[in-house]
């Protein structure tokens, strides 16, 4: 399981005239995050430094990067992923954007302003828990599309989405343990499972 944000938030401070932008995002791979890097970059043309820190899961394990974007070095995006890692987070990008006031704060000022700013957008957020699962097609037929969607509500299964065509498509989001007691227990479902298979491996989240 890893912990992550429920929702994306966002939180300015003001420190000695310089504006910092903390922007909290939920992302689930590197290449998501560098687009969102590059959204925030354009949103906010005209900010001095677009710092950053992120903590991604993927294949090959935690990925941790982070950019100073100018700023002294070690004063923005390392302790912005001090924060993230101390807090046990993943599948998380910070993105913290400085409009310059004209004074200059310092090294420890830097450290401070950079790391307040991100508790403070901290403080806003909802955790929840992740863990590795997929996305399943599962295909049956009409007269048996009522049992199956009770099936996944009892076993606290997500459907994401159900498609009427000749047989019923239906998408939902298992863990691996839920895949393998589904799988296992076909036999003896009282429905029918024309078909299955797995579409794709992602993070999952249970209620």
């Amino acid at each position: 399981m890893l912990r992550t944000i429920k929702e994306d938030v966002c939180a300015e401070l003001v420190e000695k005239k310089s504006k910092f932008i903390a922007n909290i995002i939920y992302v689930q791979t590197v290449e998501e995050a560098e687009q969102k890097i590059k959204e925030i970059k354009k949103k906010y043309y005209d900010a001095r430094h677009n710092c950053f820190a992120l903590s991604v899961l993927s294949e090959n394990g935690i990925v941790n990067r982070f950019s100073d974007d100018g700023e002294p070095s070690g004063t923005a995006g390392g302790p912005i992923l001090n924060i993230i890692n101390k807090n046990e987070l993943t599948n998380i990008l910070v993105v913290v954007t400085r409009y310059f006031g004209g004074i200059l704060l310092g090294t420890g000022g830097l450290v401070k302003a950079y790391s307040e700013s991100t508790l403070m957008a901290l403080e806003q957020a909802e955790f929840v828990e992740e863990q590795l699962g997929m996305e399943m097609q599962v295909i049956i037929s009409y007269s048996d599309i009522e049992k199956f969607k009770y099936y996944c509500n009892k076993n606290n299964i997500k459907v994401i989405n159900i498609e009427y065509d000749e047989q019923v498509k239906c998408i939902i989001e298992v863990s691996e343990q839920e895949k393998e007691d589904f799988v296992r227990n076909i036999p003896n479902l009282n429905f029918k499972i024309e078909d299955y298979k797995i579409i794709k491996k992602k993070n999952i989240r249970k209620p």
